[in-house]
């Protein structure tokens, strides 16, 4: 009874913390399940979709060593966030001076971020992922969305440095300079953070899967023959007060516009999915699973990098997971993960 078996994660800035720490978990228990320790994320799923943080989550998952294996760990993935955050989020006085706190020009400097990026993936290519996979940005000089898609990248046009991929799908608009990265043959391409159109990259992912063949399925699956788990980067309930906000002119709707379509997103997509899933019959219809933790400690900010809501999102995290039903829902996905594969 094989399905598609489908990982997305939302993107959310160093709230990648959160699904980064879910995932941790669910490999752990993947490996309890089948008694080996040396399985990783990329043998539980069939394809991935990830879009800014968690297109960065993605393409570690799918990384591999010289002997065609994971790279990463997904402990080793998640320390990306916990031990370079503030770095990669760091403000110098002069930056911020130069750019009025992100007003007049981006807020942080790219340099540490694309360090980062160049020493976990290297000279990598989107064509030598384990995987197929869909990671999301938004191509500024053509106006449309842009896709990079590890099953299309036998073809150089298609094909790209993963670094450069990590670096075009987070680059957030007022947070990084826009990214202005090179296919294999050479082809510019100015692109910004996926998440001011899909955040929640899940049915982007449905749509992809519909148009693939795997081996053992029908081909184009349908619902029916997909499962899929979403990971948010955390829930806060953000609010904003009439009186202030219908003062507001382009810089003061600059910053929660874009939280606004972001959650937005996010929540429309888990909506979608969840109306094309209960269209199917009661066993089928349990096979979309949307895990989205609440912020209770943690600054919501997806640039709040310092050491104290590192700690919290973390905490946040595990206390998450530590809830009788998500546990008991992990156990659930495990369990199907085995069952469909």
């Amino acid at each position: 009874m094989k399905k598609v078996r489908i990982l997305s994660i939302d993107g959310g800035g160093i709230r990648g913390i959160l699904p980064g720490i879910i995932i941790d978990q669910l490999e752990k228990k993947f490996q309890k399940k089948k008694n080996n320790s040396n399985l990783r994320i990329a043998d539980m799923f069939d394809f991935m979709a990830g879009t800014s943080t968690g297109g960065i989550l993605t393409l570690c998952y799918l990384i591999s060593d010289e002997a065609k294996r994971p790279k990463f760990k997904a402990e080793e993935a998640v320390s990306i966030y916990l031990d370079r955050g503030d770095e990669i989020f760091d403000v110098n006085i002069s930056q911020k001076f130069k750019s009025g706190n992100g007003i007049t020009d981006e807020k942080y400097d790219a340099s540490e971020l694309e360090e980062a990026l160049q020493d976990n993936f290297g000279e990598v290519k989107l064509s030598e992922l384990l995987k197929p996979c869909i990671i999301s940005s938004y191509d500024i000089r053509n106006g449309k969305p842009h896709f990079f898609k590890q099953h299309m990248a036998k073809n150089e046009i298609y094909d790209f440095k993963i670094k450069d991929v990590a670096r075009a799908t987070s680059a957030a608009p007022t947070y990084f300079e826009t990214a202005r990265i090179k296919n294999e043959i050479g082809t510019p391409y100015p692109l910004i953070d996926g998440g001011v159109f899909v955040n929640n990259p899940a049915l982007v992912a449905y749509s992809e899967v519909r148009c693939m063949n795997f081996e053992g399925i029908e081909k184009f699956p349908t619902a029916k023959d997909m499962m899929i788990v979403s990971l948010g980067t955390g829930s806060f309930g953000k609010s904003y007060e009439y009186k202030k906000a219908k003062d507001w002119g382009a810089i003061g709707w600059i910053k929660p516009i874009l939280e606004i379509m972001m959650s937005g997103n996010s929540t429309t997509v888990d909506y979608h999915l969840k109306q094309i899933y209960g269209t199917l019959n009661q066993t089928d219809s349990t096979d979309y699973h949307r895990l989205e933790p609440v912020l209770k400690e943690a600054n919501p900010e997806m640039d709040d990098a310092s050491l104290e809501n590192i700690i919290k999102l973390k905490e946040d995290a595990l206390s998450f997971i530590s809830q009788p039903q998500i546990d008991a829902e992990l156990d659930i996905i495990i369990d199907k993960l085995l069952k469909y594969e």
